[in-house]
């Protein structure tokens, strides 16, 4: 956000950040006890959370659950933990996975349709994909987890799964070889500043991202507060319910502004304008914040608006 208020000073406050894919509604964050804050976690408190979050994303034995402090260093240990020549990346797709495998001396190759991921030993798949949106079953994605050999690894994000059906999630597949599945818990709940994540494999891959990660990997307030609320499904059911009518809010006032819808989550809408970059710089000046991307020029990205105000301001920029 300093930098969108350097590039826009004169806009208005508060700057409304929809570059985002969060929840714009949090869980209400529950009153937590001090020894949260003032003591390490004990072992024990990380097992519970992980039986917490094997429960709630349908896995059959929780050693089979790494929590980590956010997907992003889950992201950097794979390629370390698990050397590969090369790997396959589905795109155009979140940016880090092809930064984290090239500092760790991986070729990096850029997949445009799931077909060429076959002959590939590592690939990696976000379902559904950010920026667009994309969904591939599970029936496509583990037929290419059985085409891998020997050695082989399949990394599928389902950052954006939880307010999807869940039959478009792996993770009661699992175990399969060389399958190591990553979910995000900020996304849904709208606590990306709590830092917390789960990678789901079979022990031969749960273990070692365990030992890497230490006997810390998360912090007390994000045990506390990631095992009351992976656990509320009725909240998380009503936040999907909310969702859904925003997104189709957000679709209508897209729409009306000319903007053609490309695809999306219930957590953000991909559109595209050839005057995507003006568009960006008017929403810019009106105190909106939005994304963009260098290889495509035409798009825009939209996280959904938080409150009345919010969305009042962006319809009123768009028009």
């Amino acid at each position: 956000m300093q930098e969108a208020r350097r590039l826009f000073p004169l806009a208005p406050e508060p700057f409304i950040d929809l570059s985002t894919g969060i929840n714009p509604l949090p869980y209400p964050i529950p009153q937590l006890e001090t020894e949260a804050w003032t003591r390490l976690p004990e072992p024990e408190a990380v097992t519970a959370l992980e039986a917490v979050a094997a429960k709630a994303y349908g896995i059959s034995d929780a050693a089979m659950v790494a929590a980590a402090p956010g997907t992003q260093i889950l992201i950097s240990l794979l390629p370390r933990l698990f050397p590969q020549d090369s790997v396959a990346i589905l795109g155009p797709t979140y940016g880090e996975y092809a930064r984290a495998f090239a500092a760790a001396g991986s070729k990096v190759i850029e997949a445009r349709h799931i077909g060429e991921l076959r002959a590939a030993l590592c690939i990696v798949i976000c379902n559904p994909n950010n920026p667009d949106g994309r969904r591939h079953d599970t029936a496509t994605l583990l037929d290419l987890v059985d085409a891998r050999p020997k050695g082989g690894l399949v990394i599928v994000d389902e950052a954006f799964a939880d307010l999807e059906d869940a039959a478009l999630s792996l993770t009661s597949s699992l175990p399969q070889p060389g399958l190591v599945v990553l979910r995000s818990f900020s996304k849904a709940y709208g606590l990306g500043g709590l830092r917390l994540a789960f990678a789901l494999a079979g022990q031969d891959i749960a273990a070692p991202l365990r030992a890497a990660l230490g006997p810390w990997p998360v912090s007390g307030p994000a045990i506390d507060i990631g095992r009351r609320t992976l656990g509320d499904r009725p909240w998380l059911a009503a936040a999907k319910r909310r969702l859904a009518s925003d997104v189709a809010r957000l679709d209508g006032i897209l729409r009306d502004a000319g903007l053609a819808l490309v695809g999306g989550t219930h957590l953000f809408r991909l559109a595209a304008t050839p005057q995507a970059r003006e568009t960006a710089r008017r929403l810019g000046e009106a105190g909106i914040l939005v994304r963009s991307f260098d290889y495509r020029p035409d798009w825009l990205r939209f996280g959904i608006p938080g409150s009345q105000d919010a969305w009042q301001r962006l319809a009123s920029a768009l028009a």
